[in-house]
């Protein structure tokens, strides 16, 4: 089957994965690499206009990544942080802070 995008993980990101046990790790590059074949909102939902986040319950823990896609290609999604979610609630917190690296990466993107 053909990938739907391609992914990108800002330093942030990656940060965060490196934070985690290896198999937490895993399973959640295992969901990010099913959700470029599977539309499936229990893996990747949309939060708002620009926001999205991959899902992950791994040993009843709940974790997310946020995510914006890059409109400039339609085909590359950009991960830009996580966390280890406790409530149901996605903290508006976290999606403002996509948000901000959202436009960072495009000023950074735009001066090359």
């Amino acid at each position: 089957m053909k990938n739907k995008y391609d992914v990108l993980f800002l330093e942030e990101a990656i940060n965060f994965l490196d934070t985690l046990d290896s198999k937490v790790r895993t399973k959640i590059i295992y969901n990010i690499k099913k959700s470029k074949i599977v539309k499936s909102k229990e893996l990747f939902k949309k939060l708002d206009e620009d926001i999205w986040e991959f899902r992950t319950l791994y040993s009843k823990t709940y974790y997310r990544l946020f995510a914006f896609w890059d409109k400039d290609t339609d085909k590359l999604v950009v991960i830009t942080h996580g966390l280890i979610k406790k409530s149901k609630k996605t903290p508006k917190s976290d999606i403002t802070h996509a948000k901000m690296l959202m436009k960072n990466y495009k000023k950074l993107k735009e001066r090359k």
